[in-house]
C-alpha cells in the first residue's frame, strides 16, 4: 500500500518530517482514501495519524563524566592536551614553587637552623631559580653544612 502522498501531507500539517508520522495500522483503509489535507487533518484530530516524539541525544554519560571530573578524576596524563603549560601557566608554576622555598627559608630562619647571612644568600639564590624545590634547598643545606648544629 503506498501511502507517501498521505505521509508528505500529514507531516506538512503536523509541521514536521514525514520519517515522524506514524499511522494507525488497523485504519490503513481509511488513511488511503483520504487525498486532500481536510481528510488528512480530520484523521489528525481522530488520533488515527500521530507525530512521533522526537528523539534526543541521553545526557547521563555526560553529567556522569561531569561528576567523576568534579571529584578530580579524569586528569592523567592521556586525558591532557595540550602543552604542559596549558593547564599551569609558566608563571602560576613559579609562583607557587618560589612561595613554598621563600616559606622553608623564614622557617628555617625562626627555628635558628640558619643564621640571617645565610638566609639572604639561599633567599637570592632562590630567588634567581638556582633551586628546584623545598627539598633541593635542603639537600644543598646538608651538603654544603650551612645548618646549626
Amino acid at each position: 500500500m503506498e501511502l507517501k502522498l498521505q505521509k508528505r501531507l500529514a507531516a506538512q500539517i503536523l509541521k514536521c518530517s514525514p520519517k515522524r508520522v506514524s499511522f494507525d495500522t488497523e485504519s490503513l483503509q481509511d488513511i488511503k482514501e483520504a487525498i486532500t489535507k481536510i481528510d488528512i487533518s480530520s484523521l489528525i484530530n481522530d488520533n488515527v495519524i500521530k507525530r512521533k516524539p522526537v528523539k534526543g541525544v541521553s545526557r547521563v554519560r555526560a553529567r556522569k563524566i561531569r561528576e567523576q571530573k568534579s571529584k578530580g578524576r579524569r586528569r592523567g596524563f592521556g586525558s591532557r592536551k595540550g602543552k604542559k603549560t596549558a593547564t599551569l601557566s609558566r608563571k602560576s608554576a613559579w609562583i607557587n614553587k618560589i612561595r613554598a622555598q621563600r616559606k622553608l627559608l623564614v622557617e628555617l630562619k625562626d627555628k635558628k637552623e640558619i643564621s640571617k647571612s645565610i638566609y639572604q644568600k639561599l633567599y637570592l639564590q632562590s630567588k634567581g631559580g638556582f633551586f628546584r624545590s623545598r627539598r633541593h634547598i635542603t639537600i644543598y643545606i646538608t651538603e654544603h653544612n650551612l645548618g646549626k648544629k
